[in-house]
């Protein structure tokens, strides 16, 4: 299958999840609203598990495609931080899945595929990769993390503070955004507590 006819798929997936719970979302709808038929979803994902996982992937990957993206748009190191911690907070206002993948909160309407591997018999390396171990809360503040120390720290970046004090500093930025995501903060935002907590913290 072409890749673009899987992410057909995997649109027309999330778009069901949007209106139903993943309980109800049958295979058979997912693939007439895509436009292929039912065997090539079966072929392609092998079961709705497969689905549900290959879809969790996908949400990660695209959450962690924005936090690169807003680690790049500013030069002072500062605001690259805040436009991650603002994009986590965000992506989890509209995005039910990464959500739950930030918080560990899985409601009753979303697919809760386990996070660690399972056996994998599909020839599709996108699926493959898919049946392979899902991030956890806790892995996606290490990659966040790491993300942010490596754009920090990287050729070019002058006076690059101690990697391990900025690797803490980072990871302290990622937990404040999650903790907006749990309760949002008022006058000032994501924006206003991150900033205020680095102003007192070694940033290069």
């Amino acid at each position: 299958m072409m890749p673009a006819a899987r992410e057909s798929l995997l649109d027309a997936a999330y778009a069901a999840l949007a209106c139903r719970p993943w309980s109800v979302v049958r295979m058979v709808d997912v693939a007439a609203a895509a436009g292929v038929s039912r065997q090539t979803l079966y072929n392609e994902f092998g079961n709705k598990e497969g689905l549900a996982r290959a879809l969790v992937r996908r949400e990660a990957d695209g959450y962690l495609a924005g936090v690169d993206r807003a680690l790049t748009v500013h030069g002072d190191p500062r605001d690259r931080l805040t436009a991650a911690a603002e994009w986590t907070a965000a992506a989890a206002r509209r995005n039910a899945l990464v959500r739950a993948m930030l918080t560990g909160c899985w409601s009753e309407r979303l697919p809760s595929p386990a996070l660690s591997p399972v056996r994998s018999g599909s020839a599709v390396p996108a699926q493959r990769r898919a049946d392979g171990p899902l991030p956890s809360p806790g892995d996606l503040v290490a990659l966040v993390r790491d993300r942010a120390v490596a754009v920090l720290t990287g050729p070019g970046v002058p006076g690059a503070a101690d990697t391990a004090e900025l690797a803490g500093v980072c990871e302290l930025v990622v937990r404040l955004a999650l903790s907006c995501i749990a309760a949002p903060p008022a006058e000032g935002g994501v924006a206003g507590l991150v900033r205020g907590a680095l102003h007192r913290q070694p940033v290069p």
